[in-house]
């Protein structure tokens, strides 16, 4: 079965008219959208220094006015754009030539798979760790950040909106050395809200959470440098583990390598929606493989109200042995994300599953079934007519 291609699959996302937005706003949509149509490299750098200036300047204000400018983003290309650029516009403000000393803040993303036995009931893992300085020795004997040994970390585990956009504002100044502040002004707080993980009994969530930490190290040192995870991690998440558990749940924390936050957070959602779609799919194909035998796999794209910019992907697992019911998976789309490479993904996790029959259907289809009021998860044989299968 060949790969399909990126852009095989509709887009069912609606994306913000940029004629709407505020003239700042609509402003730097114009400017990206030329800098990727420029004919020379000269002139796509030109635009893209306008771009950066006004959004180093917005580092220095209002983090929701930064965070509202990306999501009113027209088209994923631009919103792809802005967001390469507003990571170069954080990594420039962040780095000061003139200290002698430079403090990297950074986020270390972590999806962490829990679940509890019990047959009925909630409960919530706490976020907030006992003993965070055992995860630091660990970064450090195995020489994470490069090397570095001035690491710190934060107590708690914190939420993807806690190191989002709107936030970069206040976590860039706590970057700064007090001897960088002006006389007599008082050093920001740095405050973190633990997010805790909330369970149901008898199944397992994927949950996204996020370390904050910092370093210091002379000015223009990468300790971010390194995208990989070293020889760290299994030490790392086997004490992180012990720490977010409670005896009665068990928990799972796969970590991934520390960024700047901007980067950090994209990979996070990245890395916990791998993770969901692979946990669904190990308990559905089991669960078909032990009553009825092999699945056909359908990647359909679905208008949705409650979804992000109101469209999603869906992957629905069924068997002709049980025409009534269909396994499905809810894949949400992130305004960076190109439709193409999300269902891409999709498909080789089928394929690891050893899934011989996926199908991807063009099209954009609605949520519900209008008979049933139940979402629409299709079938082989519920295919409607008019939706070609691009990929067989």
């Amino acid at each position: 079965m060949a790969a399909p291609h990126p852009l095989a699959i509709p887009d069912p996302r609606s994306f913000p008219d940029a004629a709407a937005a505020g003239p700042r706003a609509a402003a730097l949509y114009r400017t990206a959208a030329a800098s990727l149509a420029a004919e020379t490299g000269a002139r796509a750098d030109a635009l893209d220094g306008e771009v950066r200036a006004t959004l180093e300047g917005m580092l220095s204000g209002d983090g929701a006015a930064l965070a509202a400018l990306l999501a009113g983003s027209p088209s994923v290309a631009v919103a792809r754009h802005l967001w390469r650029l507003l990571d170069a516009a954080w990594r420039d403000a962040a780095s000061d030539g003139e200290a002698g000393l430079a403090v990297t803040v950074f986020a270390l993303p972590l999806v962490i798979v829990a679940g509890v036995e019990a047959t009925r009931g909630e409960r919530a893992l706490s976020a907030v760790l006992a003993a965070p300085q055992r995860l630091v020795a660990i970064l450090r004997e195995h020489r994470a950040l490069c090397g570095n040994q001035s690491v710190a970390l934060g107590n708690v585990l914190i939420a993807a909106d806690a190191i989002g956009v709107a936030a970069l504002p206040q976590l860039l100044q706590w970057q700064r050395l007090p001897d960088a502040q002006a006389l007599g002004a008082a050093l920001p707080a740095r405050v973190l809200a633990p997010a805790p993980l909330s369970l149901a009994a008898g199944r397992e969530a994927v949950h996204l959470r996020f370390l904050v930490g910092s370093a210091l190290a002379r000015p223009g040192t990468d300790l971010l440098a390194d995208t990989r995870v070293g020889p760290w991690g299994l030490p790392f998440a086997q004490e992180l583990s012990r720490q977010v558990g409670d005896g009665a749940a068990t928990v799972l924390a796969l970590p991934r390598a520390p960024q700047s936050p901007l980067p950090a957070a994209w990979q996070g959602r990245l890395a916990q929606r791998e993770a969901a779609a692979q946990l669904f799919a190990s308990n559905a194909l089991r669960k078909l493989r032990r009553s009825v035998g092999e699945p056909t796999a359908i990647i359909s794209a679905h208008r949705a109200a409650d979804a992000a910019q109101g469209g999603e992907l869906r992957l629905s697992l069924s068997s002709p042995f049980e025409p009534r019911d269909a396994e499905g998976f809810r894949c949400p789309l992130y305004p960076q994300d190109r439709v193409g490479d999300v269902a891409t993904m999709l498909a080789d996790l089928l394929r690891d599953c050893r899934v011989a029959d996926i199908r991807m259907l063009g099209g954009v289809h609605p949520d519900r079934d209008p008979a049933t009021g139940l979402p629409v998860l299709f079938k082989p044989d519920t295919i409607p007519p008019p939706a070609a299968v691009l990929v067989h």
